[in-house]
């Protein structure tokens, strides 16, 4: 049986994002919305959180697969940068 794939997006107008498990890509959007619906953190901060909590349970680059999503949630304006020094993540719409 074939694996589902996803087609990311990129917030850059003109980039292209990569095509990737759907099932990957589920694992690490619920992990990323859940650290932004407790917190504003800036993009290390994201990252090494994501890593805590799915290194022990997550086939593949934990690091990779959380950029390419967090860059399809912005392009998706699901979350968005704060213009701060470091700049910082939130959620940006009510997700259903």
């Amino acid at each position: 049986m074939k694996e589902e794939k996803i087609q990311t997006l990129h917030p850059q107008p003109g980039k292209t994002n990569k095509l990737i498990s759907l099932a990957k890509y589920n694992v690490i959007k619920a992990t990323i919305l859940s650290i932004l619906s407790e917190c504003e953190p800036t993009h290390r901060e994201l990252m090494e959180q994501l890593y805590a909590q799915v290194k022990d349970t997550f086939e593949g680059g934990v690091q990779w697969y959380g950029e390419t999503v967090k860059l399809d949630l912005e392009a998706r304006a699901i979350i968005e940068r704060i213009g701060t020094k470091p700049e910082k993540y939130r959620l940006k719409t009510t997700i259903r």
